[in-house]
């Protein structure tokens, strides 16, 4: 991609020591249409006037950072990244504040993640610092996106793929690291309305050594085909179960999954372990920190099929719910099988997944004390 706009700066900020951030003239939208998309952003539909972009070369490291204009990018058909899908990406959103500012929610666990998957797909890794400054950046300039209604943030999509242009397969000598920002709804149409779900007997997500604990885009690739079967079964989202038994329940889609046992105070929650072929959900992580503050019992083990079908038979399991950055927390109302389907409790979201999900709300749009330190300030 070369430089359109005639008039650029170097900002105070920098990308990593020694590579500052070059920020263009980037022409903006007129208020009056940024203003109509934010009245019914959706999720994923439209984009902000500026974005993120860093190059790397193999010797001579990260250079050329710059906030430039949202742009198509220019990449030679040879691009190894569309032949061999060295490409991870990052989900994270910025929220604002009762006092006016705006605030990212736990972006150092977010960059230290990039970190793992660049590694494990044989890249060069953004440095931590580094990625926090491109967010900054990036949300520093787009301050009038970030909508204030019901359910909206700006979500934020960081990435880095393999740029050189080559076909021996190997790793690439030439990266992009690129951010971009979308003004987001809820991610599910209908709002906090349960799904149903259907467990893909057939097809696997990730298997004990795969990528599937980190945000590979080959991962997503391989999810669709069972999500359009999910679809045409009249369901909304995929659970995948394990690769070697196909007996424990694993994710939901693009979401972690927790069970709750029992009612009440006494109520207990457990979400399958980290076995490595889970994603380790930042939504997750913080909801078992938040669970236990509250007072409940958070247990992370396996979990079969078995027991949850079992469970929702006599009782046991109450609730269930899927997790994650884009959607918060999703209330799963009824699973479909081809070994036979169950309605969890009366099919409605239960009482401790709406706790829970208000909870989490208040502390990332700063309504409660945030005694974590999750909400990183931007500016």
């Amino acid at each position: 991609m070369t430089d359109t706009l005639a008039d650029s700066r170097t900002s105070s900020r920098e990308f990593i020591e020694g590579v500052p951030v070059v920020v263009e003239d980037v022409p903006r939208r007129p208020a009056a249409e940024r203003n109509e998309v934010l009245a019914d952003p959706g999720f994923g539909r439209y984009f902000t006037d500026s974005m993120f972009i860093a190059r790397y070369r193999a010797g001579e490291g990260w250079y050329d950072a710059r906030l430039t204009g949202y742009a198509p990018l220019q990449v030679d058909p040879a691009t190894a990244a569309l032949h061999y899908a060295q490409s991870i990406f990052e989900g994270l959103k910025a929220y604002v504040q009762p006092d006016g500012s705006v605030a990212t929610f736990r972006p150092e666990a977010n960059a230290a993640r990039f970190v793992r998957g660049a590694k494990r797909l044989a890249m060069p890794p953004v440095p931590e610092e580094a990625f926090i400054a491109a967010v900054d950046a990036l949300v520093d300039a787009e301050r009038d996106w970030v909508p204030t209604g019901p359910d909206q943030t700006l979500y934020l999509r960081p990435y880095q793929l393999a740029s050189e242009p080559f076909l021996g397969v190997r790793p690439a000598n030439e990266y992009l690291f690129l951010a971009i920002a979308s003004p987001a709804g809820a991610y599910f149409s209908r709002g906090v309305h349960p799904v149903t779900v259907y467990l893909s007997e057939e097809y696997i997500r990730a298997a004990p050594g795969g990528t599937g604990d980190i945000k590979s885009a080959g991962n997503y690739a391989a999810s669709l085909l069972a999500q359009e079967e999910a679809i045409a079964a009249g369901c909304d989202q995929v659970v995948w179960l394990d690769a070697v038994e196909k007996r424990y329940v694993e994710e939901m889609g693009t979401n972690n999954l927790f069970f709750v046992l029992g009612e009440g105070d006494d109520a207990e929650l457990v979400t399958p372990e980290l076995t490595g072929t889970l994603l380790a959900g930042i939504t997750r992580d913080s909801l078992i920190t938040v669970a236990r503050e509250l007072g409940y019992r958070v247990t992370e083990r396996k979990f079969s099929v078995e027991e949850w079908r079992r469970g929702v038979t006599d009782g046991t399991v109450t609730e269930t719910f899927g997790c994650g950055t884009a959607a918060v927390i999703t209330p799963v109302g009824e699973v479909k099988a081809r070994t036979g389907g169950f309605v969890i409790g009366d099919g409605g979201p239960g009482p401790l997944t709406m706790r829970l999900r208000e909870h989490l709300l208040d502390v990332q749009h700063g309504r409660v004390p945030d005694t974590h330190g999750w909400l990183h300030r931007v500016g």
